[in-house]
């Protein structure tokens, strides 16, 4: 089987699957056959969107846990068979300057946005070595490869990302195992609401990041961004002296567009319950 054929029958799972790219992601590999788990700390959402979308299994998971991931893994895989795919997809971002952010979120989003894509694919590797088989995707974010005022912890955790799926892409190299990056721009979920994209830069559609894992899954390789021209510009900007390159996302409104220009009573929802789940 070549191309997006070979997606039927895989068994996929996929962490922060109730809501957001995470659930487009499930939508999109399902109709292509592929068998899907979604798990979510929201015990009460990943209910309704498995039924919703009569996924093969959905449950509680707590990406930050070492039992409930171990647990949900092996419930997926008595039921479902030996995983395929992980895609590492939880995450939080909370908006605003460092010195207003608590230690308690600071700690909350490297626990997720870190570890828990640390642990999930160290637990799914395990089984995928002894397999010689299967695929890890993690989503990480344009932010991992630039800086961006009003998420200084966010972008940390995204650059740790990225390097970590580049180390296991080399240290596991001839394995078996494929180890890819996702690096969306900003997207149309509740993680965006509140902020407006960049200057010339138009938000993605979860639906997006979705055919972009197709695309991956179907012929792996080490890193995708999405959309191709935000992509585009990470590089060029990547590429150029410093202080060109800062002054260049000044003038696209980076040094506001998740401080002062956030629509705070748009974000309110999502802040709450991040700090809440």
């Amino acid at each position: 089987m070549t191309g997006t054929d070979s997606i039927r029958s895989k068994v996929v799972v996929i962490t922060g699957g109730a809501r957001g790219i995470g659930l487009a992601t499930a939508v999109a590999l399902a109709k292509l056959g592929a068998k899907i788990a979604i798990g979510d700390i929201d015990e009460k959402t990943v209910k309704e969107s498995g039924t919703d979308y009569d996924f093969d299994h959905y449950g509680r998971l707590d990406v930050t846990d070492q039992q409930s991931f171990t647990t949900f893994l092996d419930d997926v895989e008595r039921e479902l068979g030996p995983i395929d795919v992980l895609i590492n997809n939880a995450g939080i971002m909370p908006t605003g300057r460092l010195v207003d952010e608590s230690d308690q979120i600071t700690r909350r989003i490297l626990d997720i946005n870190i570890y828990g894509v640390i642990l999930g694919s160290k637990i799914a590797l395990t089984r995928m070595l002894e397999r010689r088989h299967g695929h890890i995707i993690n989503i990480a974010s344009l932010a991992g490869e630039t800086h961006i005022p009003g998420l200084a912890t966010y972008n940390a955790s995204k650059h740790a990302v990225l390097g970590f799926t580049d180390t296991l892409r080399e240290e596991y190299r001839g394995t078996g195992v494929e180890f890819s990056s996702v690096l969306p721009t900003l997207t149309r979920t509740e993680l965006g609401s509140g902020v407006a994209a960049p200057k010339g830069l138009p938000a993605a559609e979860p639906e997006d990041i979705a055919a972009a894992v197709v695309r991956l899954i179907a012929k792996p390789k080490a890193k995708t961004r999405v959309t191709r021209a935000a992509g585009a510009m990470s590089v060029f900007v990547n590429l150029l002296p410093q202080s060109v390159g800062d002054a260049l996302g000044r003038s696209m409104g980076s040094a506001q567009t998740f401080l002062d220009d956030v629509d705070s009573e748009q974000r309110k929802a999502y802040e709450e319950r991040i700090r809440n789940d």
